[in-house]
């Protein structure tokens, strides 16, 4: 009975997520996760470490989604962007980059 609610705890955290994820809005815009992060240093990094189409398929849903604000309109439902098609495309890079940067501090007060 024990090793049974771990699982149904996973599940209801996935099921917030998933509900949440559609709470705020920027899936019906077509956008991801990461298109949203704030642009801090690190980000901006790690933007321009990101391939070249994935950088342009971003630049495509951030127009696409200032347009549709624009209008007061959003997508179609069968273009929103899905929780499970949502990878975050961008967060592995801004790790790296965190990482350098924190490697390159401890390395000047050494």
């Amino acid at each position: 009975m024990a090793s049974r609610a771990p699982v149904a705890t996973g599940r209801l955290l996935y099921g917030l997520r998933k509900w949440y994820y559609n709470l705020s809005g920027f899936n019906k815009l077509g956008l991801m996760r990461d298109d949203v992060l704030y642009e801090d240093e690190d980000v901006t990094e790690a933007l321009k470490r990101i391939p070249e189409s994935q950088y342009f398929d971003r630049q495509f849903r951030i127009k696409r989604a200032l347009d549709l604000s624009m209008k007061h309109q959003l997508l179609p439902k069968e273009q929103w962007t899905k929780f499970e098609e949502d990878n975050g495309y961008l967060l592995p890079y801004v790790e790296e980059v965190i990482r350098e940067r924190k490697e390159k501090e401890e390395w000047i007060k050494k």
